[in-house]
């Protein structure tokens, strides 16, 4: 788990999108802003879902956009977004539309690296409550608190 960790500006609260282009925009913002990844590795993440579908829902209300390190990984990072109101995904293989509020933006500069945020990430996905709870958060800090908490727990 230690490769999966956040820090205060790693985390989002709250924001509103008007679509999934621009939820991925957000979601990634933080990484662009630290320099992990480029404007080209925000695009890959949205073609990559124009081309294949919504393959990033990976669990009810969770996202998890990423793309090829080559697409603009300068260093690996995770940002995480919790959106007010749920986002709306293309059809996916099923003809089902699924929506997201919570994204788990990662960025991965190798195989190793994408697996062990992948084992990381799954942790919390495994936790319904800490999901729920991040997905009915008041504010920034209570966000943090409960990442925290998390962290402290396991």
């Amino acid at each position: 788990m230690s490769d999966v960790k956040l820090d205060k500006s790693s985390i989002q609260w709250k924001q509103e999108v008007t679509d999934w282009r621009e939820a991925i925009k957000v979601s990634a913002e933080p990484l662009l802003q630290q320099g992990k990844i480029t404007e080209n590795y925000i695009q890959a993440m949205i073609d990559n879902i124009d081309n294949l579908g919504p393959y990033i829902l990976i669990a009810p209300n969770v996202a998890l956009p990423h793309a090829r390190p080559e697409a603009g990984v300068n260093e690996r990072g995770i940002a995480l977004t919790v959106f007010k109101k749920d986002v709306e995904f293309p059809p996916g293989t099923d003809n089902k539309t699924d929506t997201a509020r919570l994204f788990i933006c990662l960025a991965a500069t190798d195989s190793e690296t994408h697996l062990n945020f992948l084992k990381g990430i799954s942790s919390w996905i495994e936790d319904e409550e800490f999901i729920n709870r991040l997905l009915e958060t008041d504010s920034q800090e209570e966000t943090e608190d409960i990442i925290n908490e998390f962290y402290t727990k396991n």
